[in-house]
């Protein structure tokens, strides 16, 4: 997340100048001013002034309190006002982007340049790009409260704004705002899973059709120039989406809601496929009188008409001549009656519709083939091209989807069906995570099924089986790529993996004995407690021979994905960031004893509180030999349209993500500190994370905290917002902080700017070692400490203790400002201990354009910060308004103004 930067993620180096965004920024807030009184009048313009000018002068408190639609006009106006600034920076940045790059090149351009400059590095390169894939997954967590309403008029505003000024631009530009003013912010009812499948489709289809294909031709390019040809059949880039897969406290998920997302993803992305080939029709218009054609492509175009007599008349005469264009037409018919066998659920037809995006693009390097040898490669490589790698990093449904189900679901379906046979010694429930393992890995080596069909089950055990039968499904509809990976969360041990596996056998997607493992098997490590398991878990897993067979199956690829937000809440943020880099040495080497590659499949969040922070750093602090060409990351709420919504920031984001895998693959494949040095600064970091988390513990297990959390942040609002279909809590919790989820937790936490899962605990623990030059060494040389600090030092920034006193002061029971005093002096240690390391004077003393941005934003937050605790308060009070819709409306808008204020919600 760019986490409320005015520059672009990983680009704090290149700024846009100053006086022409703050002109831009001055343009849209006056055309906003006028819409407030062409729509309100001129009384709440003056009100919006009247404020402004009490925030600069600190007497916010002077203010009286407002009637609640004057409260709710209020707090609209501020959040627009935020939704245009933020969008007038998205614009600079590009522009900056765009000046960078031709002043020093490209992200690409720049890691080859330091590969060729490095020893054996383009030797290197060649050999890891085959395996090279990065994989952004949009998730649907609830992060993004902007609606996409909202979305699709700052991205209109945005592309006025580029434009060149003239009267008809500023008139659209005004038309636009007056639009935004009187859009509603909030949702009436909250998206279902399809709902939230269209959104990720919206992102996916313009990111098919724009950024994709530029980066891959630059990556072709900038390879060229290297002397190494990059194959058509290479995925460096694909796209991955957990929304309609992920189950895991979510029952809005079911097999059928599964099934349907994919259903939708194949439609959009064959239309997107349709258009590009329609486009190439038209282009590719050779005359078989000028040029020739392979006999390969004549075959098969005969072939393919006896198929398709569906294929117009008026296009045998009038292309009789030009073979491509009569190839592409065939191409586009069969991809319309792939759609249609999608839409309508019927069976494959061999011939005529595709079964997969592999006989797509066989009729593709068919097509190209003739046109290298025949009409040259020059043309071969242009728009032909292009559409393969696109083909071969989207396929036929945009996205590749993981499915995800917690551990115990599994568990509780085997208990009956293991209970039912009669053989167990105890009932399965009673056994150990060992005995569970040995049990489940003498099932998997056998071929018995554990029941026959329909399988004796009901409910949420049958619902859990039966997801199993609809990924086959899928398989068997859309192809190979369209369902890869099972996650499977809450993993604490072996048997957990090897549960899922079993399940899968009955479903039949894993034969051992046929020789089939259609879908891989991914443990995911959420808690401080799994991350310092991770080897015991893999060497249990690894040594299983059934479950060492279904990785062979899979060309012995093991993806493991490390949960950063669980962690974080569970731990604090210095001990997750510090397990999770110890996790991946340890799974990284005792996969190489077990001859097995990893793709580690990152859980971050937008915020720093989940594993948020600008990507390139975060991928080139990763500990050596852990990248191997293949990172997956997630990709969720407000992150995706802030990195996504405008094309060139969409590129620049893939391609900086591709060029960190790369360098990170290429050039660290050693260590890179000297053997002292690691051990010297891992027993550094060590007392760094235990001291900080026995502070961060002692303030979560603070018997006060749940009380002190819910009455200091707005958080109960976090459910009304309805900003996604999956519930705040997992099922079963209790009422307290440990069932409550990670997005709900730092929402209510950054909303009062307290923002504690964000730095509580790394100034104990940095005062925790004595050597404070040994601390600075660190930062100025590891690529992860130094990582680490500057996102907590963001954070630090973002925090704003005065604000978060006045929620206290109104809201707080007075027994529990104990707590807000511990908050205070940690804080003040905490900066204290990260400013002695760095060397700085002053937090972001090295990025005075985000310290800038923050100071300036500052004055519209705290307006909006003191008119959720008078309305908060108004509602707790248990007064007569304290039920009054508008009230809700009004809080709801605030929360609203907040998040666009931050550029983060949770």
């Amino acid at each position: 997340m760019n986490d409320l930067t005015a520059l672009p993620d990983d680009t704090d180096d290149v700024a846009a100048p100053d006086e022409a965004l703050r002109a831009d920024v001055r343009l849209v807030t006056s055309m906003l001013g006028e819409a407030l009184v062409r729509s309100e009048g001129q009384d709440l313009l003056d009100l919006v002034e009247q404020v402004r000018a009490h925030a600069k002068s600190d007497t916010l408190e002077d203010l009286p309190e407002l009637d609640l639609a004057t409260s709710a006009r209020l707090a609209h106006a501020f959040t627009a006002y935020f939704h245009l600034a933020n969008v007038t920076e998205q614009v600079h940045r590009s522009r900056a982007l765009l000046r960078a790059q031709e002043a020093e090149g490209g992200w690409l351009e720049r890691t080859f340049r330091r590969i060729a400059d490095s020893d054996d590095g383009t030797e290197v390169l060649a050999d890891v790009l085959g395996q090279v894939g990065v994989r952004p997954v949009f998730t649907a967590h609830p992060t993004e409260v902007q609606r996409r309403s909202t979305l699709d008029k700052m991205r209109h505003v945005a592309r006025l704004l580029d434009e060149p000024a003239s009267r008809r631009r500023d008139r659209r530009l005004r038309e636009e705002i007056d639009l935004l003013w009187l859009t509603d912010e909030i949702r009436v009812e909250p998206p279902e899973p399809v709902d939230e499948a269209r959104n990720g489709v919206y992102y996916l289809e313009g990111l098919a059709a724009g950024a994709l294909p530029d980066v891959l031709e630059e990556l072709r390019d900038q390879l060229d120039e290297l002397g190494i040809e990059l194959p058509d059949d290479a995925r460096p880039l694909r796209f991955g989406s957990w929304i309609g897969g992920d189950r895991d406290g979510n029952p809005n998920v079911t097999p059928s809601t599964t099934r349907e997302v994919l259903d939708l993803q194949a439609v959009h992305g064959i239309r997107m496929l349709r258009a590009a080939v329609d486009h190439l029709r038209r282009d590719l218009s050779v005359s078989e009188k000028l040029s020739g054609v392979s006999e390969a492509v004549r075959e098969r175009l005969t072939q393919r008409l006896e198929h398709l007599p569906e294929v117009e008349k008026r296009y045998l005469r009038l292309n009789a001549e030009e073979p491509y264009r009569l190839f592409l037409t065939c191409i586009h018919l069969r991809l319309r009656l792939t759609e249609q066998r999608i839409s309508e659920r019927t069976g494959h037809v061999p011939g005529r519709d595709y079964a997969d995006d592999d006989e797509l693009l066989s009729d593709l390097r068919l097509l190209r083939d003739s046109v290298a040898e025949h009409q040259g490669e020059l043309l071969a490589a242009g728009e032909l091209e292009r559409l393969i790698r696109t083909v071969a990093a989207t396929g036929l449904t945009l996205a590749t989807l993981d499915v995800r189900e917690h551990a115990e679901k599994h568990h509780a379906v085997l208990a009956t069906l293991l209970d039912r046979t009669g053989e167990l010694d105890k009932p399965y429930d009673e056994l150990s995570s060992a005995e569970r393992l040995e049990v489940l890995g003498a099932e998997l080596a056998g071929r018995r099924p554990l029941a026959t069909r329909p399988l004796p089950l009901e409910g949420d055990e049958a619902t859990t089986a039966e997801t199993f039968d609809a990924v086959r499904e899928a398989l068997d509809a859309l192809g190979p790529r369209t369902i890869e990976s099972y996650v499977i969360s809450m993993t604490r041990d072996a048997d957990d993996v090897l549960a899922a596996v079993v399940l899968a056998r009955e479903a039949g997607l894993v034969d051992l004995a046929a020789g089939v493992a259609r879908i891989g098997f991914v443990p995911l490590l959420e808690t401080v407690e799994e991350l310092q398991r991770t080897e015991e878990i893999l060497r249990r897993l690894f040594a299983d021979e059934s479950y060492r067979e279904v990785l062979r199956l899979r060309g012995d690829l093991q993806e493991v994905m490390l949960g950063y937000s669980d962690s974080n809440k569970s731990g604090g943020i210095a001990p997750s960031q510090w397990q999770i880099q110890r996790a991946q040495r340890v799974a990284r080497d005792v996969a190489l004893e077990h001859g097995v590659r990893l793709r580690f499949f990152h859980g971050r969040g937008g915020s720093v509180g989940r594993g948020g922070g600008p990507t390139y750093q975060a991928i080139m602090a990763l500990p050596y030999g852990t990248v191997d060409g293949e990172v997956k990351i997630t990709e969720q709420g407000e992150v995706i349209s802030d990195k996504y919504a405008l094309p060139i920031l969409a590129r620049q984001n893939l391609e900086l993500s591709l060029a960190a895998t790369l360098e990170a693959s290429v050039l660290h494949q050693k260590g890179r500190r000297t053997e002292d040095q690691a051990r010297r600064w891992d027993a550094t970091m060590d007392a760094v994370a235990d001291a900080a988390h026995t502070r961060y513990r002692s303030l979560v297990d603070h018997p006060g905290l749940a009380d002190y959390f819910l009455a200091s942040t707005p958080v109960d609002l976090l459910a009304e917002l309805h900003i996604g279909s999956r519930p705040s809590r997992r099922p079963d919790a209790d009422g307290g902080i440990e069932g409550l989820r990670a997005i709900p937790w730092v929402f209510g936490w950054t909303q009062s700017r307290q923002i504690i899962p964000g730095w509580y605990g790394v100034g104990s623990g940095l005062a925790a070692v004595t050597d404070e030059e040994a601390l600075r060494e660190m930062y100025a040389e590891w690529p992860f400490f130094r990582t680490f600090l500057d996102n907590v030092s963001m954070t630090l920034a973002k925090t704003d203790l005065d604000i978060a006193a006045t929620y206290v002061a109104a809201l707080v029971p007075e027994e529990l400002h104990e707590l807000f005093e511990d908050i205070k002096d940690e804080h003040a240690r905490t900066v204290e201990q990260v400013l002695a390391v760095t060397g700085e004077g002053t937090l972001l003393g090295d990025n005075p354009i985000l310290r800038t941005t923050l100071e300036i934003r500052d004055l519209y937050l705290d307006p909006l910060h003191h008119l959720q605790v008078q309305l908060l308060a108004r509602r707790r009070s248990g007064g007569a308004d304290g039920e009054d819709p508008l009230l809700a409306r009004a809080l709801l808008l605030t929360v609203n103004g907040i998040a666009a204020g931050m550029r983060n919600t949770g």
